[in-house]
């Protein structure tokens, strides 16, 4: 039987259901029911500013202005290069828009409804948490935190305000991927034990130690820092680059985790926090970064596992997949990546499903639906609302900080933290610079 996409959101949502850290990621009490937008949105016009455009967030508010009545009216970037060159993009198709290097400016705007936060992680909590203050509908990019703690001060931002949240985990408005889900909801597999979790990448040149220097011009190194340590500028940590350093990302585990790893979250129904975490990894082929280039995490559950595994710049892939996810239990092994999924069968224990293709656009679906809602207020018909973007960030930080840790982490369900000081230490994140965490 095929779960209906109101179903399938309301379980992504509450897969952490039963933990500790479940009364903040899961209280969906609001959910479906209208509410009054406090930004100036009417049903035909929804005014739409972007904050960090150089990459993903450039993508995201492009396909955000794929929908009728949304008007791209603001960019904000902290780099007057990418800023200038952006709105010159705007202009060549006939769009004016205001531009800023301060988000404040953006946020204290009567003229915007809503705003789409594609900067570096270590700003996205601080932003989500105003912008949903200020009255604004928010699309921010995964991961949602740089730690568990803003994990939980983002769900709280949104529970506070009740504003719209949707979380750049696009492929959550794949259909292939549901179906894949169904498939596995449907038993066909048999008991599943193990579930393969992976990312092979090749990034191109390694990541090389370079010496300190000046920021670019045009670039305002103090703001892009923001709440991390301040640091003299490296260009390693800069542009692109940033996510392998703990400062502002968590690598490969938190970039890509968030996508794949939520998947094996809904294919097993699983409860967000596992019983027990071990992690081992090394830097084989980017000595001028921090976060590991090559990685396992176990995640140990009452009666399965998951497995995490990335390189870069190695190898092909587990069946011969950049990427994916692999259920396998008793009568085969289902595989899912971005491309399509199938079922092969062991030993003819079950029928299995040829490669099927994936059918359609994830980022505009996803854009699509955040519109959507915009315009409903109806929480519950969200493809990523921030709860499930919670819990797949929270899992993701669980590798990192067992394998910086070094140790084994037993995960108090009560306490709703580990039996390890250290490790409870790195749950959080040091704000510097006057910054502060967002209440929760």
């Amino acid at each position: 039987m095929t779960i209906s996409r109101r179903k399938f959101i309301h379980t992504a949502a509450a897969v952490a259901g039963g933990t500790a850290i479940s009364p903040i990621i899961t209280d969906l009490a609001h959910a479906g029911r209208p509410i009054r937008s406090a930004g100036a949105s009417t049903a035909d016009r929804i005014r739409v500013a972007a904050i960090g455009i150089n990459s993903m967030g450039w993508a995201d508010v492009n396909a955000v202005m794929k929908n009728p009545g949304v008007e791209c009216v603001a960019l904000c970037d902290v780099d007057r290069n990418v800023l200038d060159k952006r709105a010159a993009e705007l202009a060549g198709r006939g769009m004016q828009v205001k531009t800023f290097n301060d988000y404040r400016r953006i946020l204290d705007s009567k003229d915007i409804d809503a705003v789409v936060i594609g900067t570096p992680d270590h700003w996205h909590c601080l932003m989500m948490a105003e912008a949903c203050d200020a009255g604004k509908d928010v699309y921010v990019e995964k991961p949602i935190g740089n730690s568990i703690a803003e994990c939980r001060a983002m769900v709280a931002a949104q529970q506070r305000t009740n504003r719209v949240v949707q979380v750049g985990q696009w492929q959550r408005s794949q259909k292939h991927f549901r179906d894949a889900v169904d498939f596995v909801h449907s038993g066909k597999l048999g008991k599943v034990g193990l579930v393969k979790v992976w990312g092979y990448f090749n990034y191109g040149n390694p990541i090389l130690k370079q010496p300190d220097g000046s920021a670019p011009a045009g670039v305002d190194y103090g703001m892009w820092l923001g709440p991390a340590m301040k640091r003299p500028f490296n260009p390693n940590r800069f542009h692109g680059s940033f996510r392998w350093f703990w400062d502002y990302a968590g690598g490969i585990m938190t970039d890509w985790g968030v996508h794949l790893l939520d998947y094996a979250l809904l294919g097993m129904k699983a409860n967000a926090t596992p019983k027990r975490v071990s992690a081992s990894g090394a830097m084989l082929r980017n000595p001028g970064a921090e976060t590991p280039d090559t990685l396992t995490a176990l995640f140990e559950y009452d009666d399965f596992n998951i497995q995490w595994e990335h390189v870069i710049g190695y190898g092909a892939g587990i069946y011969n997949r950049q990427h994916g996810i692999a259920f396998l239990g008793e009568n085969g092994t289902l595989i899912v990546d971005r491309e399509g999924w199938e079922a092969v069968p062991y030993e003819k224990r079950m029928e299995g499903v040829p490669l099927t293709k994936s059918s359609d656009n994830g980022l505009d679906e996803h854009a699509k639906n955040f519109v959507e809602v915009i315009r409903s207020r109806r929480m519950d018909d969200l493809h990523a609302p921030i709860q499930a973007g919670a819990e797949v960030a929270t899992l993701s930080q669980m590798g990192n900080i067992a394998y910086r840790t070094g140790n084994t982490l037993h995960w108090n369900a009560q306490k709703g933290e580990f039996d390890d000081p250290m490790a409870n230490k790195l749950m959080t994140s040091e704000y510097h610079n006057g910054y502060k965490m967002p209440r929760v």
